[in-house]
């Protein structure tokens, strides 16, 4: 999904730049409603995770591999705003890596974070409205989300190419193939992050954003056996230490 220099024409290019551009200035003002002490360290391990998992493929077919995009990972773990900075600081620094093109990145800020979480989180919110609330509903709408996310994306990627394509490949061509391809993807994607999404919800379900208000809250559970806290006593009860 990584978008090459040269790959679409340049007013494609530019525009995407602009929309990129203005979707990361709205996302660094909602971002402030999402992180807080808790939350803003768990938004960098989320792009740490994402950036890593990225270098890692799995095939989908013959010849052809596929890596996490991980828009719907980011916004279920972080929120949508924060979600879209996180796979927006991942492109940006696998630049130093040769991965997207520098005239590219408008292209690849708003295929890969912009719409796989706006897509992804709109999914989300639709599957847990109707789900039962808990666990079970919050890791299914995270698979559904995540796995409609990634052909959207590239179904977005077909409409800038119909737009602005560079090579001269027809676009049914196109769409056919990153359509075939991206589904499979797209299993992937839910696969994975439903997965690390259940993995984080088992240690610590107060993180997960997209869980706000659909799991139970976290509650301490004292060890059969173990010794109570010490009641104190009551107001104007007196207290000796002498012996008898």
């Amino acid at each position: 999904m990584h978008v090459p220099d040269g790959f679409f024409t340049t007013p494609v290019s530019i525009g995407a730049g602009v929309v990129a551009a203005a979707g990361v200035a709205v996302c660094l003002r909602g971002a402030r409603r999402e992180l807080d002490d808790r939350t803003a360290p768990l938004a960098g391990l989320v792009a740490a995770f994402i950036f890593a998992a990225q270098m890692l493929n799995f095939p989908v077919g013959a010849g052809t591999s596929g890596h996490l995009l991980g828009g719907a990972l980011a916004a279920i773990l972080a929120g949508p705003y924060t979600g879209v900075l996180c796979v927006t600081a991942v492109l940006l620094v696998q630049l130093l890596f040769a991965d997207g093109g520098l005239t590219a990145i408008g292209v690849n800020v708003t295929l890969m974070a912009l719409v796989t979480v706006v897509v992804a989180w709109g999914v989300l919110r639709g599957i847990t409205r109707v789900l039962p609330r808990g666990r079970a509903g919050l890791l299914a709408a995270s698979f559904a989300a995540a796995m409609i996310s990634v052909p959207a994306s590239a179904l977005a990627f077909v409409g800038l190419f119909a737009i602005g394509g560079t090579t001269a490949l027809d676009v049914g061509t196109v769409a056919l193939a990153m359509g075939g391809i991206h589904l499979l993807i797209g299993v992937g994607e839910g696969l994975i992050t439903a997965l690390t999404v259940g993995a984080v919800l088992a240690a610590r379900p107060d993180l997960v954003y997209g869980a706000r208000g659909l799991t139970a809250p976290l509650r301490l559970r004292a060890t059969p056996g173990a010794p109570g806290p010490t009641p104190s006593p009551a107001p104007g009860t007196a207290t000796s230490t002498e012996g008898a």
